[in-house]
Parts: C-alpha cells; structure tokens; sequence
C-alpha cells in the first residue's frame, strides 16, 4: 500500500461523509452515537456551513419539511458527515425524489470533498413480518448510488430472540442452558431467512445492491459498539484513500488499522 500522508488526505477529502437512511425508530441516532462514541446530540448545518438551531430542525421535520442537505457532525469526532434521509420512508413522493437527486448529484460529484462515501441504510428486526416495506423496494429499485457503497443494516437484531422462543419454548423444558441457547439462536436464523429481507435486497431488477450487511444488537446497552459496522464500510470502499480516510477516524480501533494494512 502507496505512503498517503494523513495531513494531507484530509485536506483533500475533508470529511468522511455518510448517508444513513430507514424509517424513524430504526435506531438511526443511536448509531451515530454509538460511532462517534458520545451520548450527545449532534450540531446541525445547513449546505452554506451555517449552524443551525435543532429545535427548528425538529419543528420543520414535524411539519413534513426536511433539507437531506443539511449536516450533522458530532463534536467528539467531527472527521465525520451525516446527511439523514428523514422523510421519504413516510410515504412522501417529494421527499423520495429529493432524496434520489441529492444520492444521484452527490455520488457523482467531481470533488471527492462533496461526494457521500457510503451509504447506510437500516433497516429493524423488531417486527419480522415488515422487514421489507415500499420504502425499502423503492430505495434499491430506483436510487442511483453509482460507486457508493451501500451497506445494510439489521438494526434491533435482538429482538428476533423473543419471536424465536415463543415458537420453541415448548421444545426447550429440561433442556441444558447451552443446549437452550443453541437451539435459539438456530431459530433466529430460520427467521431472518424466513423474512426474505436478503433476496429482496439482492434481486437482479435493483438498482442499488447492498455492498455488505451487518447485524448490530442491544446498541441501547453502554458496553456495545458499531465496530463491525465501521470495519465493513472500510472494506467495502473500492477507493484506497477514502479507506485511509475512514481508518483515520478510528485509530483508536487496533484491530481495524490492522486489517486494513495501517501501523
């Protein structure tokens, strides 16, 4: 791997940007959080870099009003920029298509510095009859993300756990607790691939393709923490720089820099 010169990678990258889209309650928040390794909330700006005050946010998002262009960055690793896709997964045609030209202009953008480099998109296990809905089908058959990589994720995994008992409980009396646990976790599998999430994701007709998945869990409990997430995002960077850019993030993650041939 060439010798980049932290310094001035960032300078020509700027900031690592990062669409996070999926409908409200998918623990989009918390994610960012877990990230960016705080509890707070994030400041808000508008494309002008102006700050803007986040109870207006709230208050224009509630009157059905939401600007993708607007970025939010966390004060405990401000290396990093979210755009939120808040708005489209309620039904709302105007907001879809926002949505669509500000992914289409943005993934083809000629400076790197104004491209989105990776696109999350979240989608919750807690009700596994609606994993997949016509937000989700009109994200991956019509959004245009060029290079960008999509990776998926499966927030709120835990919560197939209780749906997995409820089917076997009558299997499990007498069972040994390792036997128990076992036998729950091979009917969470049967689940998740019962939903039918990752072969509608991956059907041949869509337009954007999950690059990689990841299953994140009790993202809720302080000891938890998205480094599957940020680890598959390097790896799913086809651009060695933007990779750079990514590990520079964490360097406090040993294991990712290791993988991604950084000492």
């Amino acid at each position: 791997m060439a010798t980049i010169d932290a310094q001035d990678l960032k300078q020509r990258i700027g900031r690592f940007r990062v669409l996070i889209v999926g409908r409200a309650n998918a623990g989009k928040t918390t994610i960012l959080q877990k990230v960016c390794n705080t509890t707070d909330q994030p400041e808000i700006y508008n494309a002008k870099g102006n700050k803007i005050d986040a109870d207006i946010v709230k208050s224009s998002i509630k009157r059905g009003n939401h600007d993708i262009t607007n970025e939010m960055i966390f004060k405990s690793n401000p290396i990093f920029v979210f755009h939120d896709s808040c708005g489209f997964e309620a039904g709302s045609e105007d907001e879809f298509e926002n949505m669509k030209k500000f992914i289409s202009e943005r993934a083809h953008a000629t400076e790197l510095q104004e491209r989105i480099h990776a696109i999350w998109y979240c989608i919750p296990m807690d009700n596994p009859c609606r994993t997949f809905q016509r937000s989700e089908e009109k994200f991956f058959l019509e959004c245009d993300t060029g290079r960008v990589p999509v990776v998926t994720i499966f927030t709120k995994f835990e919560a197939l756990r209780p749906f997995a008992y409820g089917e076997i409980k009558n299997e499990l009396k007498g069972v040994s607790s390792e036997e128990r646990s076992k036998r729950i976790a091979e009917r969470v599998e049967e689940l998740f691939t019962k939903t039918g999430v990752c072969d509608r994701l991956c059907n041949p007709e869509n337009r954007a393709r999950p690059k990689t998945y990841v299953r994140l869990q009790n993202m809720n409990k302080q000891n938890t923490n998205c480094d599957n997430l940020l680890e598959s995002t390097t790896l799913a960077l086809d651009d060695e720089e933007l990779r750079l850019c990514l590990v520079l993030t964490q360097q406090s993650n040993l294991d990712l820099c290791i993988k991604c041939a950084i000492t």
